[in-house]
């Protein structure tokens, strides 16, 4: 895992900002497939996917350093490995390489898209404050 010095956020924000990717994704997906069975449609989607993250959490230990990078990369790649088991083994679908190509571009370009910036912002903050200030 990525254990590099880097500026941080804390735990309880990133991860409300992985579940917010979450629920975009699904939000997004449903509606462009022009599915609407509500809030029972919307979580049978999403569910699997939020376990994911759980278990990608949990196994990078990414609540000790939310913005490394290396342990984010890791819990992308978790979360979706994980969401598309849970999704065709518990939800009984049918694994279609398109929707799994597509879950690992969107969950990782958000995952790793707001650490980035996030990342970017507070390395820049930190040249323009002053030492010792």
């Amino acid at each position: 895992m990525d254990d590099e010095p880097a500026p941080t956020v804390r735990p309880w924000i990133a991860a409300a900002a992985d579940v917010a990717v979450l629920v975009l994704f699904v939000v997004v997906g449903r509606r462009s497939h022009h599915e609407d069975a509500g809030l029972a449609g919307f979580v049978r989607v999403w569910w699997p996917f939020a376990a994911g993250l759980l278990v990608g959490w949990v196994v990078t230990r990414l609540d000790r350093a939310p913005l490394a990078w290396g342990r984010a990369v890791a819990a992308w790649l978790v979360t979706v490995a994980a969401g598309m088991v849970l999704r065709i083994v518990v939800e009984g679908r049918d694994f279609k390489v398109a929707f799994a190509v597509v879950s690992l571009l969107f969950v990782g370009a958000g995952m790793l898209g707001w650490r980035g910036i996030v990342r970017a912002v507070l390395a820049r903050r930190r040249r323009a404050t002053p030492a010792g200030v």
